[in-house]
């Protein structure tokens, strides 16, 4: 007499048929990399992990999945910030790698598009488009390992949003795996497309919990013919805003980025990063800037006057492609040495440009009323009000005791946040982080509206559950 199949048993069984035994990882070694999220906060459980392989392969997947009303949690380079991409730890969940759909597919150059299969990183495609003469601008410190996919359903930001915008607007079309598994095939390259619903921005920032993003068209941009990239010291951050005016004013969209760094925060990545020198004397804050195709000359003219005025107190323009990028690896390396130095309380947030002096003034001083010896690590997109605002205690030890009050901590940072009309996630996503946060700041016409459209697509609400709803 034969036993009967586990649901568990048929369900690997179906996956294997439809991917491969080599594509279906069960066993928990293979497992654990891909249930811990990058930063180590989140740590789940999974029934199995699948690679598939095509879009055609992701669809089989998820009809095997809802068939057996099994949730779903999509995966690519496994960078969230906020656990979007762990499962719980109920162990019910399919895990779905998009990292095998990594093919580029076409580069027009003349349409100046690039179509990409959804587990491409961001690298791999700045690169495909580079070798076009043409430039795809999102740029994030983890583009070698984030994923287009996670990049779209994030819609990550980065450093040249000021130019360029975030990724909804660098993306023309989108090919989605459905909750239900069909196939919506929207990959169309078109600028101007007036037939109805633009059904691609219901995916992008969804966070996975519409569907399974698998290929996009994205949008590329004539390759600068040079880059200036100069490090400016600050005395303030209203400074700051009113050098970024002043830039605007003269460069426009020739000024591609600017970052704003504290001291704080460039002496955990000087501590902790090797082969990093401080560029100029020392700041209370920094100014990293990047002028596209302006004329160097012109760029150190203007800082010359910017100095002589008082507005920037020393400063330093880059030589060489080399000297930028070690420029650039101060700002994109203040992650990493935070992670090295120990857990903080993080948050991405979003002001009006004009509001970044009062936010940071209010919080600071709120902050560091409640909690004596607080250590603020203040750095971000300045040029789109979007600032990184990360909390813990000097001494590594006190940490501990620091992240049981993480519920005040946030609630001081975003109250400031949403008093001054600003946002509580600015481009990591929602997540498990912030999902309980959004509730006291989205009005309830705007949760009923979220979670009408999540009925209305995933009514079994199997597609990455516990995420952002």
């Amino acid at each position: 007499m034969t036993s009967t199949p586990s649901l568990s048993d048929r369900l690997i069984a179906q996956l294997t048929a439809a991917v491969g035994a080599a594509q279906v990882l069960t066993d928990p070694a293979d497992i654990a990399p891909f249930v811990t999220d990058w930063r180590g906060r989140y740590r789940g459980t999974a029934r199995c992990v699948v690679r598939p392989g095509n879009t055609a392969e992701v669809a089989a997947v998820v009809k095997i999945c809802v068939e057996s009303g099994v949730a779903i949690v999509p995966q690519g380079g496994n960078t969230s910030l906020c656990g979007a991409a762990t499962p719980d730890d109920s162990g019910g969940a399919v895990l779905i790698s998009l990292s095998r759909l990594n093919r580029i597919l076409t580069v027009d150059r003349k349409n100046n598009t690039i179509s990409v299969e959804a587990g491409c990183t961001l690298a791999a495609v700045q690169a495909a488009a580079r070798a076009a003469d043409r430039l795809f601008p999102l740029a994030l410190a983890s583009e070698g390992t984030c994923q287009i996919g996670g990049n779209l359903s994030t819609n990550a930001g980065g450093v040249q949003v000021l130019r360029y915008g975030n990724t909804r607007e660098l993306t023309l079309g989108l090919e989605v795996v459905l909750p239900s598994g069909e196939i919506w095939d929207g990959l169309r390259g078109l600028r101007k497309d007036n037939t109805g619903y633009d059904l691609k921005q219901l995916f992008i920032g969804a966070e996975g919990t519409l569907g399974i993003i698998t290929g996009a068209v994205l949008k590329l941009y004539p390759l600068p013919k040079r880059q200036v990239t100069g490090w400016l010291n600050v005395a303030l951050p209203a400074a700051a805003v009113d050098l970024l005016t002043a830039a605007k004013a003269a460069f426009d969209a020739q000024l591609t980025a600017f970052e704003l760094i504290s001291e704080t925060a460039l002496g955990l990545v000087l501590r902790h990063i090797p082969d990093t020198v401080r560029p100029t004397g020392q700041s209370p804050w920094y100014v990293l800037a990047e002028f596209s195709d302006a004329e160097p000359t012109a760029v150190e003219a203007w800082l010359a006057a910017q100095i002589e005025a008082g507005a920037v107190a020393d400063g330093v323009i880059a030589q060489s492609e080399t000297q930028a990028k070690k420029l650039w690896a101060l700002r994109e390396n203040i992650s990493e040495a935070q992670k090295i130095e120990g857990i903080s309380i993080k948050h991405d947030v979003a002001v009006p440009v004009s509001s970044i002096p009062d936010f940071l003034a209010s919080a600071d001083a709120a902050l560091g009323m409640a909690f004596p010896g607080i250590r603020v690590v203040a750095f971000g997109h300045v040029g789109d009000g979007n600032l990184h605002y990360n909390l813990s205690k000097a001494d590594a030890h006190d940490n501990a005791d620091f992240l049981a009050s993480e519920p005040e901590v946030h609630r001081l940072v975003h109250d400031t946040v949403h008093a001054l009309n600003g946002s509580i996630s600015a481009e990591h996503g929602i997540g498990q982080l912030k999902r309980e946060e959004i509730l006291r700041y989205k009005s309830p016409v705007e949760m009923a509206l979220m979670r009408s459209l999540k009925q209305a697509l995933d009514p079994r609400g199997l597609m990455n559950p516990g995420k952002v709803l």
